[in-house]
């Protein structure tokens, strides 16, 4: 990097810390929970669905996406694509339950729909997963983008990343984070761009890169027997998955959380889903550019995941290879101030105020900030274990969540649909997801040493088993409810589809908005339709 880009990259940090402390001393967020922990829930639609995209997209997601597109071409898209129906779902479904319940966090809800076992059992696994794998690799990812397209020593990288985000997110709570993610969605978006659009002049344009790359590059849907990207995995395993991540994650469901209204929160998710159809043409495209001029010796990279930072060293002139630079940081960092906020969100209301009910509000935001720099020493130390694991431990240590997301989002679903699951189904269906999902992790980590069943159990492919776990899942739910009586209607109020009031089912909210919503949502199904079909070889 020369000094222009430098420049560019001096620039982006302080647009972010004057944005984040303009937001936070703005909105006085550090005075009471509502205003730190949920932004005073007076957020509008386009900030709430710049914030769903970026938190989204963390530097480890960029290069893993342009290296899954070097590596096997757009089939790894169909996660972003999906993505967008999820959203759909998450604000035309969820998002009415959430906000009339009038919970902090997503555990909280499930002790309103069930119980607290519930609730204790997800605010554990979800505080454990984001420290030992969302901090710890963002912070880590950071560390890399420094070292090795900045010249900056790794650790010095990872402390200037945990350290800047850590402080605009103690500050500004999550207003600041809000704001940030906005700007960092412009920088993000734009850094890529700037990356697609020279690669495509390098290789020719779209058609020549069609040809160089082969039809099977641009083919969305994969036979049964691919290894990966299953067709049936795709359509029935990743939306269970995706449910999970976008309808109950605490990480993601905060920003909803803190739209002014209904309207705000379902027309953010609408934009985030438009947003979600982009990475598909500037993250995994560039990839498949990277394997192109890979094969024509015009770019050196010795392995699929070199493919992003192949490209910005070879091809961007000074100054954009400085924004890039900046686009990758915005990544990480949104991606990383999210999940401080949402964890510490979790410990605050769903660990310490369980404790101490009776503690005032500026007590638990002071809580909130404590437990936002223990998560950034817990991160930091954390990141030489994995250093001292082999990369493969480390790998089954992130596939945790995708084994115990199925019944995380069977227990959400069949509750707001069914009125008769209760604590007993939810505890039951928590209990045999988890067995089954981390039974299959131990299977994964001994599979060279299996032979018969066992084998055949670890070598099914993880969409597929995600089906598994939750239709198991499911079942253990209603089979274990209809031996206990059903909740109580005045304990089902606003939390099931039967007991929602008709403001929110009726056609009073009706007005153009909505309509426009409407048609939005619409357009988004077409825009998806016509994307499976123009990918389809």
């Amino acid at each position: 990097m020369v000094g222009l880009d430098w420049m560019v990259v001096g620039a982006y940090f302080a647009l972010v810390f004057g944005v984040a402390f303009w937001s936070g001393y703005r909105e006085q967020a550090q005075e009471n929970t509502e205003a730190f922990f949920l932004a005073g829930k007076n957020v509008g639609w386009f900030i709430i669905g710049a914030s769903l995209f970026a938190s989204n997209i963390g530097s480890e997601h960029l290069v893993g996406l342009a290296g899954a597109g070097a590596a096997g071409g757009v089939a790894v898209a169909q996660f972003e694509i999906l993505a967008g129906l999820i959203l759909l779902l998450l604000g035309w479904v969820f998002v009415p339950f959430y906000l009339k319940s009038g919970v902090f966090t997503m555990p909280e809800f499930l002790e309103r729909r069930y119980s607290s076992g519930p609730r204790l059992y997800l605010a554990i696994i979800s505080i454990v997963g984001y420290v030992l794998t969302k901090i710890s690799v963002t912070i880590a990812a950071g560390g890399i983008v420094f070292e090795t397209l900045m010249g900056i020593d790794f650790w010095t990288g990872a402390l200037i990343v945990v350290v800047a985000t850590g402080i605009y997110t103690v500050w500004g709570g999550l207003r600041a984070v809000l704001y940030t993610d906005t700007v960092q969605m412009f920088v993000l978006i734009g850094g890529a761009i700037a990356v697609t659009v020279i690669g495509l002049q390098e290789v020719g344009g779209w058609r020549e890169l069609q040809v160089q790359a082969g039809d099977d590059y641009f083919d969305l849907w994969k036979p049964l027997s691919d290894p990966e990207f299953p067709w049936t995995g795709i359509l029935f395993g990743a939306p269970i998955l995706g449910v999970w991540y976008w309808c109950t994650d605490q990480f993601i469901v905060q920003r909803v959380l803190s739209a002014r209204d209904e309207d705000n929160a379902r027309r953010g998710t609408v934009f985030a889903a438009f947003l979600k159809q982009l990475p598909l043409f500037i993250f995994v495209v560039p990839g498949i550019i990277a394997y192109v001029l890979s094969k024509s010796g015009q770019l050196q990279m010795e392995q699929a995941d070199q493919a992003l930072p192949a490209l910005i060293g070879a091809l961007l002139p000074d100054g954009l290879r400085g924004l890039v630079v900046a686009g990758l940081l915005a990544a990480l960092m949104s991606s990383l101030s999210s999940v401080f906020n949402s964890c510490s969100t979790l410990i605050t209301f769903d660990l310490y105020k369980r404790l101490r009910p009776q503690v005032g509000e500026r007590h638990l935001v002071v809580v909130g900030q404590i437990s936002t720099l223990l998560l950034v020493g817990c991160g930091l130390l954390w990141i030489p274990f994995m250093e001292l694991i082999s990369g493969r431990l480390f790998t089954y240590l992130q596939s945790v969540q995708a084994y115990i997301s199925p019944p995380i989002a069977a227990v959400f679903l069949i509750g707001i649909m069914w009125r008769g699951a209760n604590a007993r189904g939810a505890i039951a269906a928590l209990a045999v997801g988890f067995v089954l999902g981390i039974g299959r992790l131990v299977l994964e980590m001994n599979k060279a040493s299996l032979d018969g069943v066992w084998l055949m159990l670890a070598s099914i492919n993880f969409l597929h088993f995600a089906i598994i776990i939750f239709i198991a899942s499911v079942i253990a739910l209603v089979a274990a409810s209809l031996t206990a009586a059903a909740p109580s209607a005045e304990q089902l109020q606003n939390l099931t589809f039967s007991a929602v009031p008709q403001r929110l089912t009726g056609t009073e909210l009706d007005g153009v908005w909505r309509k426009r919503d409407k048609l939005l949502s619409i357009a988004l199904l077409v825009l998806i339709a016509w994307l499976w079909w123009y990918f389809s070889y």
